[in-house]
């Protein structure tokens, strides 16, 4: 209990030494330098700043959720390639679902898809839409379908 203690009591005033104009309430900045307690200047906020043309190119998707039928929960997964053109418009040249266990491999397809300057979009192919959320360089995107009756969210990578 006791060498507990010692090490709780090392670790406060380490965080202390290390840390300590902010832990004792201050902002940890300098006003007259524009310098944090460290002496460095801090970083400016990155402006994160997205368009269509961030998307151009493969992308495999892959995803996994349920669809609810009947109140019963269905289970399906998917994996993909989509092609995004720059333009708003895409391409799935390769699909595999798995719906409830059954295998469909699905003919080629295509959609359109809106990107806002915050790196927020949706997707919609001929029938599931989506909300994505894309990396700042757009190399990765979080999608979750936004059809009622679905839980399903994945992640599309650029290959």
């Amino acid at each position: 209990m006791r060498r507990t203690g010692w090490t709780v009591a090392m670790a406060c005033a380490a965080a202390v030494a290390i840390g300590g104009a902010q832990l004792v309430g201050t902002n940890g900045h300098d006003a007259r330098s524009g310098r944090d307690a460290s002496g460095f200047r801090p970083a400016e906020a990155e402006r994160r700043t997205c368009t269509e043309r961030t998307l151009r190119g493969s992308y495999v998707f892959s995803a996994s959720g349920f669809n609810i039928v009947g109140g019963v929960q269905q289970p399906k997964a998917i994996v993909e390639v989509i092609v995004f053109h720059g333009d708003g418009t895409l391409d799935v040249p390769a699909a595999t679902v798995s719906l409830n266990g059954a295998i469909i491999r699905s003919l080629p397809s295509s959609g359109t898809y809106t990107v806002e300057d915050n790196c927020l979009g949706t997707i919609t192919f001929h029938g599931p839409t989506y909300d994505m959320f894309l990396s700042k360089d757009g190399d990765d995107i979080s999608m979750i379908q936004t059809n009622p009756n679905t839980v399903f969210q994945g992640l599309a990578t650029r290959t």
